[in-house]
């Protein structure tokens, strides 16, 4: 079993060890989406994550999720960006960077336009803006210019990233946004090209995975999913065939990684994208307890089923020093649930005790 403190390999990155910090949606950037200082403090804290993928960052503007969403379309956001790169590489560390397009999950009140998406299909749930929480809208269905247009951005974001300093990108085909809206059934109700059955439905992400990896390279991209996931919305009736066919249209390209949320060692499906994924592949396994012995345990179990590296989210928040932590055995910080997202400052996002405080 390999230990997951163990040196590892992230195609030519050298990483201390098997943990890295999932990308972790914290509402701390600018109105525009422009990182800000307090964001560079809360990576840099974090550097010793064998490899951080930064939050998720929208491609264009009507992609944005949430009021305070941090933001890759215009160099003011470059800039930004670069600023918290530079904070982690000089505290010894390395980043990718998550791109998102929200679609459906999003609101006028927030970006002042109507969302799209692959099919007029509103969210069935409230979205947060600063007016509160207020129905989702009606997404505009979108075209094929929007299409190409939005694989445009993506490339363009791509571009933009390794500019700022990121190692690489991972486009978010996750968690019920844009690209897991064109995944599932019921939200694609498309009857072109991009929808009907699964070999069909995964086009979109493999034509913004393709745009990715020819705009900055295949080993600087990395591709993030959620088979079975219901967040946002989000169902799905033929789990076990529609990602084994995304797989099939991603595996040939030479990606950096295959990222699997809440992968769960002891699912068939799980096990399957194993063994048809010819590289790297990181498991984000679910995680009930956040003591030290039960993050332990399920990095063990991840890396015992087949996955390369291990992806944490929740542990990273409250523990900057999560590996120390994890190396000497020390108790793990508890989790302020208050301050995830929305509440913005340094509460529950910087003011996290390292073990040398204490």
């Amino acid at each position: 079993m390999t230990d997951f403190l163990a040196p590892a390999r992230l195609g030519q990155l050298a990483l201390p060890h098997h943990l890295l910090m999932a990308p972790l949606t914290r509402n701390r950037a600018e109105a525009n989406g422009t990182p800000t200082p307090l964001m560079a403090d809360y990576y840099a804290q974090r550097a010793s994550a064998g490899l951080i993928i930064g939050e998720a960052a929208t491609p264009n503007a009507v992609g944005q999720t949430y009021p305070d969403i941090a933001a890759l379309h215009t160099d003011r956001h470059t800039d930004g960006w670069r600023k918290v790169t530079d904070a982690v590489r000089a505290a010894g560390g390395h980043m990718f960077l998550q791109l998102q397009h929200g679609g459906r999950v999003s609101h006028p009140a927030t970006t002042g336009l109507t969302p799209v998406a692959p099919s007029a299909v509103p969210l069935p749930e409230t979205i947060f803006t600063r007016q509160g929480h207020l129905p989702a809208p009606v997404p505009r269905a979108m075209t094929p210019d929007d299409i190409r247009a939005t694989v445009a951005d993506f490339a363009s974001a791509a571009r933009r990233a390794v500019d700022a300093g990121f190692k690489g990108v991972e486009v978010h085909s996750a968690n019920g946004h844009l690209l897991h809206q064109f995944l599932a059934g019921n939200t694609n109700r498309r009857t072109d090209g991009y929808g009907g059955p699964p070999e069909h439905r995964v086009r979109f992400t493999v034509e913004v995975t393709e745009a990715v990896a020819e705009a900055i390279g295949a080993g600087r991209t990395g591709v993030r999913i959620s088979p079975g996931g219901t967040v946002n919305g989000i169902q799905e009736d033929d789990t076990a065939a529609l990602y084994p066919a995304l797989v099939h249209r991603l595996r040939d390209l030479g990606l950096a990684y295959l990222h699997v949320v809440r992968a769960d060692p002891g699912d068939e499906l799980y096990r399957r994208l194993r063994a048809d994924w010819p590289g790297t592949l990181i498991g984000n396994p679910v995680l009930t307890d956040l003591t030290t012995e039960a993050v332990a345990r399920a990095a063990r179990e991840m890396l015992a089923s087949g996955a390369d590296l291990v992806a944490l989210g929740r542990p990273y928040i409250a523990n900057p020093d999560l590996v120390a932590r994890l190396r000497r055995g020390a108790p793990l910080n508890p989790l302020r649930e208050r301050y995830l997202m929305y509440v913005g400052g340094a509460d529950g996002y910087t003011d996290y005790p390292a073990l040398a405080d204490r």
